[in-house]
């Protein structure tokens, strides 16, 4: 089964900045491509939004209310994603939480699913 694993979470004040990442696995078996990555953020009590995704050729997309202060990228030989989070605002208070389209191979068969990581949380106060 594969995995996504999120980390760089934390507590930073109104300004800075942090860089989340988040590294696809596979337990058994191996993964054979990570297609398109995306990172969402929720807060409790409200939908689940998207923030970035990158391709697989790493053309990105971004929320509005992120553009030109977040930024994603991957790297392919790690089956891992970034997303490098500057000039921070209360208002991105969330958990973030990685998902991604995957192809995995075991016991002679290939899958493709969508996977998600279990979130990191980020808090910045007002």
């Amino acid at each position: 089964q594969v995995q996504l694993a999120e980390s760089g979470g934390g507590l930073v004040q109104a300004g800075e900045s942090l860089k989340l990442s988040c590294v696809a696995s596979a337990a058994s078996g191996s993964i054979v491509r990570v297609n398109a990555m995306s990172w969402y953020r929720q807060v409790p009590g409200k939908q689940r939004d998207l923030v970035a995704t990158i391709s697989s050729g790493s053309s990105p997309k971004y929320a509005d209310s992120v553009k030109g202060r977040f930024t994603v990228s991957r790297d392919n030989a790690k089956n891992t994603v970034y997303l490098q989070m500057n000039s921070l605002k209360p208002e991105d208070t969330a958990l973030y939480s990685c998902n991604g389209l995957i192809n995995y191979y075991r016991n002679g068969y290939y899958f493709t699913n969508d996977y998600w990581g279990q979130g990191t949380q980020l808090t910045v106060p007002s």
